[in-house]
């Protein structure tokens, strides 16, 4: 029994000393985007206005927004962290637009849709990382 624990401590031990840091380097990447605001409401989305087109499920408060179908082609993917001008925080992509729109963004505002219409239409750069190994030409 004895062995048997000091076998398993030092396979423990080996884990965490022979363990690597993997450095990621990433590529700054960033846009001018016109960025709107959405509800998840059913007139603005679909029948189920809490789940993205990623499968996420939505809840007031969240700091997602949704990206245009471009977008995502240039390495702006779901889960992507995003700066957005303006704002402090780091928004994620959790949705993506109808294939209709290009260079946007959505930034979802829970059920608030008098804010999502003070909000309105603005231009303004976002900016993102994606990791080197994933860049998209």
């Amino acid at each position: 029994m004895k062995t048997k624990i000091s076998v398993l401590f030092i396979i423990i031990v080996l884990l965490f000393c022979c363990k690597k840091e993997v450095e990621v380097t990433c590529l700054s990447k960033g846009f001018e985007v016109t960025a709107t605001a959405y509800n998840s409401l059913s007139y603005q989305t679909s029948s189920n206005p809490s789940i993205t087109a990623f499968g996420d499920s939505l809840r007031p408060g969240d700091l997602y927004i949704a990206v245009s179908r471009d977008l995502l082609d240039s390495g702006l993917i779901h889960n992507t962290k995003v700066k957005i001008e303006g704002f402090d925080s780091l928004f994620t992509v959790k949705d993506k637009m109808n294939r209709r729109w290009k260079k946007r963004i959505d930034i979802y505002m829970g059920v608030d849709v008098k804010k999502a219409k003070k909000w309105g239409k603005k231009k303004l750069n976002i900016e993102y990382c994606i990791p080197a190994n994933d860049t998209i030409p």
